[in-house]
């Protein structure tokens, strides 16, 4: 696996430096590869994210949030979550505190959050296929290592990057820099596997594919508004991936 960490500005004009180890990543490597996204795709976690949200809430004295009515509202970047809960934009000071609550509370159950089911399978056999792929998230970087490590799965990727920067950021620049960082990997062959539309975003960026999984963040309808294929399980997912690379 390699490791890599990038400027954090999440708007595509970093210098894509990218430090870390080169295990797994050799010259002539072909495509198809899929980038995996992390929290709400290949890891489980959407309960612990609605129960760090509500604490963040609670914080402003606002009413606790559903599961549905977040999988409706949520949206990347985050501050662009709370104000369609607020109607308007957090301040600053209202976004730190907020920011800093949900962290606190998320990080604190992430690590008894399982994997989704049946992804350890199919992370095997992609790659025993021959095939490639790699991680990209937005979680912080020094957190996602570890917990990756923590379940077994970090040598199935040629290459794993978090966010280093503000927490206020979309995907799209993260990815032209995590493709970038990778040998023998071309983006029209590649296809983000996520749980948000800002995975598709991200893709359409840099020229990738995109399929979304509707078992983290956004219900099935907001997903369909970004007109990529969405489906219900990482299998369909992966089966997917692997035609759109064609």
């Amino acid at each position: 696996m390699r490791t890599g960490i990038d400027d954090g500005t999440g708007d595509g004009t970093g210098d894509g430096t990218g430090e870390g180890t080169d295990e797994g990543t050799t010259a002539g490597v072909t495509a198809p590869h899929i980038v995996w996204d992390w929290n709400g795709t290949l890891l489980h976690d959407i309960h612990a994210v609605i129960e760090a949200t509500n604490a963040s809430f609670a914080e402003l004295g606002l009413a606790p949030i559903t599961l549905e009515r977040y999988r409706e509202l949520y949206c990347v970047p985050v501050p662009k979550f709370y104000e369609r809960l607020l109607g308007r934009m957090p301040t600053e000071a209202e976004w730190l505190v907020m920011d800093d609550v949900f962290h606190r509370h998320y990080w604190a159950c992430a690590e008894d959050t399982g994997l989704t089911d049946g992804a350890r399978e199919l992370l095997r056999d992609w790659q025993g296929a021959g095939r490639t792929q790699s991680l990209l998230s937005l979680a912080p970087h020094e957190r996602l290592v570890p917990l990756v490590r923590t379940h077994g799965i970090d040598h199935h990727f040629v290459r794993v990057d978090g966010r280093t920067g503000p927490s206020h950021t979309t995907k799209a620049g993260h990815l032209v820099r995590h493709l970038e960082a990778m040998t023998g990997v071309e983006a029209t062959r590649t296809v983000l596997i996520g749980d948000a539309v800002d995975d598709a975003l991200a893709a359409a960026h840099v020229g990738a594919r995109a399929v979304l999984y509707t078992g983290g963040s956004h219900s099935r309808r907001s997903l369909s508004a970004a007109g990529v294929p969405v489906v219900d399980t990482l299998a369909e997912a992966v089966h997917t991936a692997w035609e759109l690379a064609q």
